[in-house]
């Protein structure tokens, strides 16, 4: 049983406590039983009833996704909608005041039980979030959300929430009208009390302390034209930020905007059938496994080290003041760690502090951050030229230019000063952190620790190890990555690792395809059009072809041919056209992005690459790859490449990842295709793998 109802002094009070599960969720049995209370209390005269949790942190995390995985019939999904309808419509039509207590999160169909209760109080609780997340999982709420956000916030407010599926913390769910008030957590039950007293007392009265909207703002929450304007607008926007790959936030403008003069009955009808439509979509369902594999990557522990203990780690020092080591300085001081950052003079300091400042100055402009807090935070980075401090500093991030002679003296050096208890860690993005280690004091401390740039947006890290590595060092750095918010990815010591080894092999065939005779424009087209953030030039251009270009030479060294620089690159890189940094490269930065015709004459005429061509070369050569490193056991399976691929490059989530959507093709098909594309190169970078050999042999995909 996870639900349970006591009466004490005419107040009863509803707990949710999912035994044997650190979270509560809606599950069939859950809703039942909930349901069953609230029917035996229909014709009582409580002078109020009480919804609350027992979990640390969480009221309700939302419906049971597994049940939602596993709806494959339209009607079955709109028949389980309906079934948590019925029991929020009980809920509210309560003869008494009802009163959700939220001392946690209280998402999806968490939320949609507190809206339909009459009252909601929260704590200050800074890990209380609140909110309708479906849209991120590819459907819309399908317990009541879509009908009672918005008339209890208005259509702004409810619509930025449905649509964007962001929660919000407890002062935003207060200054919108979400909840009635805001409490300490100490003497929560007391200051319940004493709000069910205040109600009861003047049962008609409003308590909420806030303004209504006034102009403009109640014009568009209000009156018939302004709501149009509402569903123009955000339409628009939505289309903009999915490019239509996503149907969940626009069906949610659609069922809002078809329900908001119904009545309760019709408009939730509306509703759980748009849930049904899309829930039972491959989109959805690839959203959903993503969501498993978010959560599996955010907890990831170590295989073979459960005894262990991860050292705390809350003092660490930054090698290296550019921008990547100001961001990875900005990164550890917002997260409470004290830093001291290095570099070999004082105006590389500088910069590196500014870097960092940068990050918390447009926290401040999206009102995310306050200046008194950032000032505590910089407060928290402290510069030097030398080694002084590094002697009780846990961790050692180097971040200096990425050449391994310069690398290994840094190494060499700082190994002597440190604590032997700290872990050396090398922000390498495609260098051998092996050969860093051997010159290491104690080579088992060293690891690999490499951020994705910007670092406070990218929320990927990969952890690398060597045939050095200890347990401890690992499990230290696996720990410290999730107190940095990061999602960890274990890799083995290999050329370029997981993430750039398969995103180079995309970029180089780009290259080469332009090089046939497409336009840099056009191929970048069909990438975003395939669903990635950006062409593999507009990519380029953002890291830096010489950048890119080296790393393609240490995997060609540690790889093979397959990774030779296309020739495209050859006669760009000596033009010092490098990309945004130096103003052009594939393209001219300026205040308006246009094409740089001087790469483009260097292109061959006559040659033509088919859209459906060109995404068969650049994503295929990945999936090949993808399977190389899962041959060589870089990392312990596909769901270790999908995630890498979706948070460290932007591999379109709803395709599920690379991986899964090279299942999607079908692996008999994949090896049509790469052998029929290495039939025409010849050279070697389209034949098929063994472990892809091995699949279609035994009848297999990558996920079983």
């Amino acid at each position: 049983m996870s639900v349970f109802y006591k009466e004490e002094a005419n107040i009863g009070t509803v707990t949710f406590d999912a035994p044997d599960s650190k979270v509560n969720v809606l599950n069939a049995d859950t809703l039942i039983g909930f349901g069953t209370i609230l029917d035996g209390l229909k014709n009582k005269n409580l002078k109020a009833l009480v919804i609350q949790s027992a979990k640390k942190d969480i009221f309700i995390a939302g419906a049971d996704i597994k049940e939602i995985e596993n709806i494959t019939d339209e009607a079955d999904a709109k028949a389980k909608a309906q079934a948590g309808q019925r029991v929020m419509d009980t809920l509210e039509d309560l003869p008494f005041p009802t009163v959700a207590v939220i001392d946690g999160a209280a998402l999806g169909g968490g939320c949609e039980l507190a809206l339909a209760c009459r009252w909601r109080v929260m704590t200050f609780n800074d890990k209380i979030r609140i909110g309708l997340p479906e849209v991120n999982l590819g459907f819309v709420p399908g317990f009541g959300g879509t009908y009672r956000l918005p008339r209890l916030i208005g259509l702004q407010q409810a619509m930025k929430m449905i649509v964007s599926g962001v929660p919000v913390n407890p002062q935003a769910a207060f200054k919108s009208g979400l909840v009635d008030r805001l409490y300490p957590a100490v003497g929560l039950q007391e200051s319940v009390r004493e709000f069910i007293e205040e109600i009861a007392a003047e049962p008609g009265k409003r308590v909420l302390m806030r303004k209504g909207p006034k102009g403009l703002a109640a014009f568009l929450d209000n009156h018939p034209l302004g709501r149009m304007v509402v569903y123009k607008k955000t339409i628009e926007s939505v289309q903009k930020a999915t490019k239509g790959f996503y149907p969940a936030p626009l069906k949610a403008v659609d069922v809002i905007r078809k329900s908001q003069y119904l009545s309760r009955e019709q408009a939730l009808d509306i509703e759980s059938g748009a849930f049904a439509q899309l829930a039972v979509t491959p989109i959805s369902k690839n959203l959903v496994r993503l969501f498993y594999l978010t959560e599996k990557y955010k907890k990831l522990s170590v295989s073979g080290a459960e005894g262990i203990k991860p050292a705390a780690m809350s003092k660490a020092a930054v090698i290296g003041a550019g921008v990547m080591g100001g961001g990875i300085a900005q990164l550890l001081s917002n997260r409470g760690v004290w830093t001291r950052l290095k570099d070999i003079n004082h105006e590389a300091i500088a910069k590196g502090l500014a870097a960092a400042y940068d990050v918390y100055k447009h926290a401040m402009k999206r009102r995310k951050a306050r200046p008194h807090e950032v000032a505590a935070k910089m407060a928290m980075i402290t510069g030097t030229v030398d080694y002084s401090g590094f002697a009780d500093v846990d961790i050692v991030i180097e971040a200096v230019v990425e050449n391994l002679d310069i690398k290994q003296k840094v190494f060499a050096q700082v190994s002597q000063v440190v604590s032997p208890k700290a872990v050396l860690a090398s922000n390498t993005s495609s260098l051998s952190v092996t050969e860093m280690a051997r010159v290491a004091k104690d080579p088992a401390r060293v690891i690999g620790f490499h951020f994705f740039n910007p670092v406070h947006r990218m929320p990927l890290i990969e952890i690398i190890t060597t045939e050095f590595t200890s347990q401890q060092t690992l499990v230290a750095t696996v720990a410290f990555a999730r107190k940095l918010g990061k999602t960890p990815v274990v890799v083995k010591d290999a050329p370029g690792f997981l993430v750039n080894r398969i995103l180079l092999g995309y970029i180089n065939e780009a290259g080469r395809i332009l090089s046939e005779g497409g336009t840099i424009d056009e191929i970048d087209r069909f990438a975003v059009n395939f669903g990635l953030p950006m062409g593999p030039f507009t990519l380029s251009d953002e890291v830096g072809l010489d950048v890119g270009v080296k790393v393609l030479h240490v995997l060609e060294a540690g790889l093979g041919p397959r990774f030779k620089p296309a020739s495209i690159f050859d006669g760009i890189l000596p033009k010092k056209l490098l990309g945004k940094k130096s103003g052009k490269g594939f393209y001219i930065h300026g205040k308006k992005r246009t094409v740089n015709n001087e790469v483009q004459a260097l292109v061959k005429a006559g040659g033509k690459v088919t859209e459906h061509e060109a995404i068969e070369r650049m994503i295929y050569i990945m999936i090949n790859e993808a399977a190389l490193v899962l041959q060589e056991k870089v990392v312990d399976g596909p769901d270790a490449v999908d995630i890498g691929m979706i948070m460290g490059t932007g591999f379109p989530p709803f395709r599920g990842g690379l991986l899964r959507y090279a299942d999607s093709i079908g692996i008999d098909t994949l090896m049509e295709r790469l052998e029929a594309l290495e039939s025409r190169f010849q050279d070697g970078r389209f034949k098929p793998c063994d472990y892809i050999l091995e699949l279609k042999k035994n009848g297999r995909q990558f996920y079983t």
